[in-house]
């Protein structure tokens, strides 16, 4: 059971975050930013609301980079761990790497997003929507 918050942080522990419930949303995101800057076939975020995230050590650590036209990553300059996701088309909310967190939240993910950009060499084998096209976020049809 979810708490009304829960820790997080990078690997080596330099950053550390508090995130109070509840989540917006959570979703497995195929995109292939999202599968280069993890090095992985797909990233687990939790969306929440800006005012309920907080960065409650190594803020001077927090690195961000740009990584498209309406979007900002954020990383720990010591370890490298990705963390966050700023995207400007959801200018309340933030979005959380599951993995950092270091317990439950309120949800379990929901969908998939950007699906049709999935690594190839991955099967994923639930039966959560999957959305893709242009925005990610269209319905598409099963394979």
């Amino acid at each position: 059971m979810a708490q009304e918050s829960v820790s997080g942080s990078c690997l080596c522990g330099e950053v550390q975050l508090r995130m109070r419930m509840p989540t917006l949303a959570c979703v497995h995101c195929h995109c292939t930013m999202c599968q280069r800057n993890h090095g992985a076939a797909y990233v687990t975020w939790v969306a929440v609301a800006r005012e309920n995230l907080e960065i409650t050590a190594g803020a001077g650590q927090l690195v961000t980079y740009r990584s498209s036209e309406h979007g900002t990553r954020s990383f720990c300059g010591r370890c490298g761990s990705s963390l966050l996701c700023d995207i400007a088309l959801h200018p309340g909310q933030i979005d959380v790497a599951f993995a950092c967190l270091h317990g439950p939240i309120d949800r379990a993910p929901q969908l998939h997003i950007y699906f049709d950009d999935r690594a190839d060499w991955v099967a994923v084998g639930d039966d959560l929507p999957r959305l893709g096209g242009k925005t990610g976020l269209e319905p598409i049809e099963p394979t």
